[in-house]
């Protein structure tokens, strides 16, 4: 039976949120030594199986949304998120005490599929919370996710340097557990038996929301613009690990504070900069100058020599995050009041879907420059017999600036397509 939700609900939720968030940077700092410990391999063919790693989270994460969705409208919100976290931390578990590469890779996947929960938790949020509050709760939760981020490197790394590799995942599975015991008792179902629909695998289809770009034509260069932005991006998450190690010798405390500095400045662009900058010079001057930063720091950290040039690329990189809230404004103002909440849809499966490309193509090319002396192979096809022409473990961040300059370039093709809003007729309003 669904009750009221208890004073306590919202604070679940916000923790499930953080804790996924956590769960994903937690082990970033680590995963680079725990692959090389069961593989026996050095931080080349580390990184080309953390390439796999990544695909096999993000790629599960994008099928499996939609489905957690669907059977949450179906069964409630309640037994879809406890048991979504208890199989989470038990996952977490089996990572930790996995012997043999093709555990933690099925573990991973699992990873994926449970934590694709933040669909469920913002419909929690929207039965619990009056149409007065409901925008600060999901800022609410927009917190809990950039929190998690920020503090879960940190915490992986002071975890790895002290206690191994192989802490951070313990970590994740007793935190996991103790919510899970929390949510238990202050976790109320709120979805009502009457409002409950059909699960139908027609619904829970994650292609099905590129669709809509066939519905609104205009709408496609900046979508191929957000999409080829976002490969590039996923550099950073991919092999920040595995070039930081390669490149500066870093430890994984050393790393954390590196993702956690990351966290800190693109909170302070995108919780800040972003309200007071945007309006000022307008959204296609603010989508541009930020393309333009971020196409340039990429070619800053490909070629920087020292530990503290990093630090400093980071600051500059951040006003790149003025790019997307931009770019989202832009095709939210261009669409019909009726699709908006189609166009986020559309928007949030362009982003899973460059979560599973990305982290896969920057791994394998900093595998291949990383080892230049070893014939690089790929499905069986051998691309370098006698290894990449030269030593390069920044050449991942010279394709992602190849891949933003390019993005730049469609932008300017999207912008030729779509009027200013001056110049809008109703009907394209």
């Amino acid at each position: 039976m669904a009750r009221a939700p208890g004073r306590y609900a919202l604070l679940f939720i916000f923790i499930t949120v953080m804790l996924n968030m956590i769960g994903y940077g937690v082990i970033m700092p680590v995963m680079p030594q725990l692959i090389m410990e069961v593989t026996g391999e050095g931080i080349s063919a580390a990184a080309k199986w953390g390439g796999y790693l990544a695909v096999a989270y993000a790629a599960m994460q994008f099928l499996m949304m939609p489905i957690i969705g669907g059977l949450s409208d179906r069964f409630g919100r309640r037994p879809v998120l406890l048991t979504s976290l208890a199989a989470y931390s038990l996952d977490f578990l089996v990572m930790a005490l996995a012997p043999v590469i093709g555990l933690i890779v099925i573990a991973r996947m699992l990873a994926g599929a449970f934590a694709a929960t933040f669909s469920t938790a913002n419909a929690y949020i929207a039965d619990i919370s009056p149409p007065e509050k409901r925008a600060a709760n999901f800022g609410l939760m927009g917190a809990a996710f950039g929190l998690g981020f920020i503090i879960g490197p940190g915490i992986g790394g002071l975890l790895g340097d002290h206690y191994g590799p192989r802490a951070p995942f313990f970590f994740v599975a007793a935190t996991g557990a103790i919510n899970f015991i929390f949510g238990m008792f202050a976790l109320p179902e709120t979805f009502k038996p009457e409002n409950r629909r059909k699960f139908e695998w027609k619904r829970a289809n994650a292609f099905g929301s590129f669709n809509q770009f066939a519905k609104y034509p205009t709408m496609l260069p900046i979508a191929l613009v957000l999409f080829f932005a976002q490969i590039a991006h996923w550099t950073y998450p991919s092999i920040w690990s595995y070039y930081a190690e390669e490149k500066f010798a870093w430890t994984p405390s050393l790393i954390g504070a590196s993702l956690m500095f990351v966290g800190l400045m693109s909170a302070i662009v995108q919780g800040g900069l972003t309200r007071i900058i945007i309006p000022k010079i307008g959204e296609r001057a603010s989508a541009i100058t930020a393309m333009c930063i971020t196409a340039t720091s990429y070619v800053l950290f490909a070629f920087a020599s020292q530990g503290w040039m990093v630090y400093a690329v980071i600051a500059f990189s951040a006003l790149g995050g003025l790019a997307q809230p931009s770019l989202q404004g832009i095709m939210s103002r261009t669409m019909p009041a009726n699709a908006q909440g189609e166009l986020q849809g559309a928007i949030a499966a362009i982003m899973s879907l460059s979560m599973i490309i990305g982290p896969w193509v920057m791994t394998q090319t900093f595998s291949a420059f990383s080892s230049p002396n070893t014939p690089y192979t790929l499905f069986s096809l051998t691309i370098f017999p006698d290894g990449a022409p030269f030593y390069f473990p920044g050449a991942p961040f010279i394709f992602a600036g190849v891949l933003e300059i390019t993005a730049l370039a469609m932008l300017f093709i999207a912008f030729g397509r779509i009027r200013r809003p001056r110049e809008e007729t109703p009907n394209e309003a």
